[in-house]
């Protein structure tokens, strides 16, 4: 039951995005004013684009380590919302004819270039680095489980902050709702992977 409201959560952030997609487009952003490129719209646009896309990755590469159905179903819906929204992420910045990259380190936007990850791929906070991602797909059944639900409670916290900041910074009503939208659907998976995690004997 835990797990069927979280899919409907998730299940309705899809069809909020596709709303927003539609917003976006239909009016030029909902008679908001075109971003500038180092703007939090913009930064954030870029930076969870990026983030999104590792989640993405970490979803499938878990999917083909488990047989277990919950994991899996988990995967394949975090691997389909996150895939949505970095769709919808990078369609504004060529909607706005904003670049997709940035000279200026991840996070910057919410005044914590400094503080962003960098190591071993870990670009932002909560991202995976390269050697996490490269155990994740040596491992099998139950331990694959485990470092994955770990890992994307992470991602997951990661995230969080980043969409707290576009809903605090952000001035693009559209994207300011879809960021309010990660907050909670992120925070409801980040419940479910915990009660995940118990069950198998795992503390986050």
């Amino acid at each position: 039951m835990r797990y069927a409201a979280v899919a409907v959560a998730v299940a309705a952030a899809l069809v909020a995005a596709g709303a927003v997609t539609y917003s976006v487009a239909g009016d030029g952003g909902s008679g908001d004013a075109t971003p500038a490129a180092d703007s939090a719209d913009a930064g954030f646009a870029r930076d969870m684009a990026v983030h999104h896309q590792q989640a993405v990755e970490m979803a499938y590469i878990v999917r083909d380590r488990t047989a277990d159905a919950d994991v899996r179903r988990l995967a394949y819906d975090i691997a389909q919302t996150q895939a949505n929204q970095r769709g919808m992420l990078i369609g504004w910045l060529d909607l706005w004819g904003l670049p997709k990259v940035s000279s200026d380190a991840p996070m910057s936007w919410m005044g914590m270039g400094s503080m962003a990850g960098g190591e071993d791929g870990a670009l932002m906070p909560g991202m995976a680095t390269g050697a996490e991602l490269k155990k994740l797909g040596t491992l099998n059944g139950r331990q694959a489980e485990i470092l994955f639900l770990r890992l994307m409670t992470d991602h997951h916290k990661g995230g969080i902050h980043m969409a707290e900041g576009c809903v605090a910074k952000c001035t693009v009503g559209v994207e300011k709702r879809l960021a309010q939208g990660m907050v909670e659907a992120q925070q409801s998976e980040i419940d479910l992977m915990a009660g995940m995690l118990k069950a198998r004997g795992a503390k986050p």
